[in-house]
């Protein structure tokens, strides 16, 4: 491996001092562009990197956002971190992504890791598990360490930060109503979110909607699980309810609704009308595809990174208020559902 040089080395083959060539790398107007362009050519030869933590706490920012993101198999993470890196860049910044695999452990290792001066502050979604145990004192720490904090989709209102989410309430309600207005009579609720705030939401804005359409809430066709096993194990029960309409809240539950119908023969959408809150590939590949509630992630991802660096760029003596920001999502009308 070539050996990397230092700012000390450079300045004493070039004859120049250590404070040339420091300016010259960094394209200080104080330098002439012929220095600058032997400064750089040499430094690149002689393999030179800079130093970055040395840098960062000189000048006490490193221009870079860590971003956790709980899963990273979840299409709708992934449109997340396009919208963050787009925006970013678009801005000078540069990401770091950590997956916490829906671990609390992982996710106060990734933010210990990444709070030492390698980043600026972080935009993430709460991990499934510390959703679960409400516990939070590892974003308090960083939020006192002077880390701001950006919570998108999955948030906790015990965190006092900036917040992006999506309007799941309301969202589900108007998926209901919808269904509702296709004459669907008999609609089931299936989630593998159980477990998190967002599917909680989901599940509320579905009563919300039968309960404003004087539907009586029936809670045979309900199945609510965080266990996808357990969830495979008990849908076909919900089939044999005689259901005519199904809103589903998450990916699996949608992809293994629509499959249970097309096993048991059910047309779809003549007998059987299906949303699904999801909008990852295979719902557009589905046979028939899936009419799905869109979150709108890259949209999520570039106003979380917004939200941050307008924070950590802030001029202002006084810290802004914390804002939470609500995406508008859009109901994607696909095969599955008949049209008005």
């Amino acid at each position: 491996m070539k050996q990397k040089a230092t700012l000390k080395q450079i300045a004493k083959e070039l004859n120049v001092s250590v404070s040339t060539v420091s300016k010259a790398l960094s394209n200080s107007p104080e330098i002439s562009e012929p220095t600058k362009i032997r400064v750089q050519e040499f430094a690149k030869l002689k393999n030179y990197k800079p130093n970055n933590m040395a840098v960062n706490l000189k000048n006490k920012r490193s221009k870079t956002i860590g971003v956790i993101i709980p899963n990273i198999l979840n299409p709708f993470f992934a449109k997340v971190f396009s919208g963050i890196e787009m925006a970013a860049n678009a801005r000078g910044y540069n990401v770091i992504t950590c997956i916490s695999n829906e671990s609390l452990e992982k996710e106060i290792h990734a933010m210990d890791m990444l709070s030492n001066g390698t980043i600026d502050g972080f935009i993430l979604s709460v991990s499934e598990e510390t959703q679960m145990q409400q516990e939070f004192k590892h974003f308090k720490e960083a939020m006192s360490d002077d880390l701001p904090i950006v919570m998108f989709d999955r948030i906790s209102d015990e965190v006092n930060c900036d917040k992006v989410i999506v309007d799941d309430f309301d969202s589900a309600v108007h998926a209901v109503n919808h269904m509702i207005k296709l004459n669907c009579k008999n609609i089931a609720l299936v989630s593998t979110i159980d477990n998190l705030s967002v599917g909680k939401l989901r599940a509320d804005g579905y009563r919300k909607a039968l309960s404003d359409n004087k539907y009586q809430v029936n809670e045979d066709v309900i199945l609510l699980t965080d266990n996808p096993e357990e969830f495979d194990n008990k849908l076909a029960s919900i089939f044999d309810k005689n259901i005519d309409g199904v809103f589903a809240l998450d990916e699996h539950a949608s992809v293994m609704a629509m499959k249970m119908a097309i096993k048991r023969g059910v047309k779809i959408p003549e007998e059987l009308n299906i949303i699904g809150f999801a909008d990852g590939v295979w719902s557009r590949r589905l046979t028939p595809s899936l009419s799905t509630v869109s979150q709108h992630g890259p949209e999520i991802g570039e106003a979380a990174a917004e939200m941050l660096i307008n924070r950590l760029e802030s001029k202002e003596e006084e810290e802004p208020e914390y804002v939470t920001k609500v995406i508008k999502t859009e109901l994607r009308q696909r095969e599955s559902t008949r049209k008005l």
